[in-house]
């Protein structure tokens, strides 16, 4: 009689190849292992072989790097969601792609069961698993970290235990951070980062990104845009995946996107991490360089309010929900217009604006500029003044009229000033 199945989010690190013998003792099943690539520069030649010879009957490498790119990073560009300041999602908008890889192979293998190797404390778990299910609430998920059947609390039983199986260990006893890397960023925690009076090791931590007081001289970047979107890089025409394998380079040489952030996890603690994103950085600023010359005001403002919501919801791995289609589709209809070109200067981990322009830019010189014009005049503006600041005026004059408030006299608002 066959076996049920079960699919594994497969990276070929410690925890996942500790999970497939594990799996296979515990709970008697043919393990499916999937290794999904977003950009992870990985061998995954070396990583198939390493699944198939610690028990796993199948191993699956999908390059998953283009559609990460263009069907969630770049609708997170497009909206300038960023998390608490700082963090521009990189594990954020990979993990809901992982989970929906993850059923697709689940559904066309016949597997009763996913497994993922995310801890009980982390974000992943709620990530992988709110993926899971939004497409098929019927599949049984297995979380290793939280299962009764777990006995490993730290690297050094999960290494021990592939030791006693005669398997091969993938990491050293004495590995540094804990990281996580795609195309889009790497991110590091551990070691010094623990304490948040410590300062980040960057020498010793970075991979993709110079220290910016390392970095040369600096360089030019222009970046066109159609609807939001990058489609060039100085000057060359390029699909997502290239653009950002390009200015990954550029970016990182320059010391750009480095961020030491303390957040505020959805499971409810705080956690430090310092986090790589050149090229985002980049695209980031001059996204929004873009949006600065072609958006009106008010829809402007208002996108700003959705960006933070948008960034929440990515964060806590709601992607696949309606509120997330809702306000995509209006960040959607306002990047119809955000056609263009921006140019940057990197720095020493700085970006400083050097230009841009678009056919449908708002910007009108002739209003803008100090010379009264037929556009604009400056006597205009007192009428507009006048009515925009009547209700403080009204007030103001209801305060003189009983004797209290800020605009009496002798109001304690009003510091004496010296006159001499």
């Amino acid at each position: 009689m066959a076996k049920d199945k079960v699919v594994l989010a497969y990276s070929g690190g410690l925890d996942t190849t500790v999970i497939i013998p594990w799996l296979k003792e515990n709970y008697d099943y043919d393990v499916i292992a999937v290794c999904i690539d977003v950009g992870q520069c990985d061998d995954w030649e070396h990583i198939k072989a390493r699944a198939l010879k610690t028990g796993a009957s199948a191993c699956y490498v999908v390059d998953a790097r283009q559609e990460y790119v263009e069907e969630y990073i770049w609708p997170a560009l497009k909206a300038n969601a960023v998390y608490e300041d700082e963090y521009l999602l990189g594990t954020s908008t990979a993990r809901p792609l992982i989970g929906k890889i993850l059923v697709e192979y689940a559904r066309q293998e016949g597997a009763v069961a996913i497994c993922h190797g995310a801890t009980g404390k982390g974000n992943d778990q709620v990530r992988f698993e709110l993926a899971i299910k939004a497409f098929a609430p019927d599949l049984k998920v297995i979380a290793a970290w939280r299962d009764p059947k777990w006995n490993m609390d730290s690297r050094e039983a999960e290494i021990k235990f592939l030791e006693d199986r005669g398997l091969e260990v993938p990491m050293k006893k004495d590995q540094s951070y804990s990281r996580d890397e795609n195309i889009w960023h790497i991110s590091h925690e551990g070691l010094e980062l623990e304490k948040t009076s410590n300062e980040p090791n960057y020498k010793h931590m970075l991979k993709n990104t110079v220290v910016p007081e390392e970095a040369g001289a600096g360089e030019y970047v222009t970046i066109e845009w159609e609807k939001g979107i990058p489609v060039s890089l100085n000057g060359k025409k390029m699909n997502g995946l290239e653009l950002m394998l390009e200015l990954n380079k550029i970016a990182g040489r320059n010391g750009v996107g480095i961020a030491d952030i303390c957040e505020n996890r959805c499971v409810g603690m705080k956690s430090r991490g310092v986090y790589e994103t050149p090229a985002g950085t980049v695209l980031y600023f001059a996204h929004r360089m873009m949006d600065h010359i072609c958006l009106d005001r008010d829809t402007y403002h208002y996108k700003q309010q959705v960006a933070l919501r948008l960034a929440e919801l990515i964060y806590d791995g709601k992607v696949f929900t309606p509120l997330y289609d809702a306000l995509m589709a209006f960040v959607d209809s306002t990047q119809q217009t955000v056609t263009g070109w921006t140019k940057v200067k990197l720095v020493k981990g700085m970006i400083r604006a050097a230009g841009s322009d678009s056919k449908y830019s708002l910007y009108n010189e002739n209003i803008a500029s100090f010379t009264t014009g037929e556009l604009y005049d400056h006597k205009d503006a007192q009428g507009f003044i006048t009515l925009f600041g009547l209700p403080l005026k009204v007030r103001a004059m209801m305060e003189q009229s009983v004797g209290e408030g800020r605009a009496i006299a002798e109001s304690k608002s009003l510091k004496k000033r010296p006159t001499e």
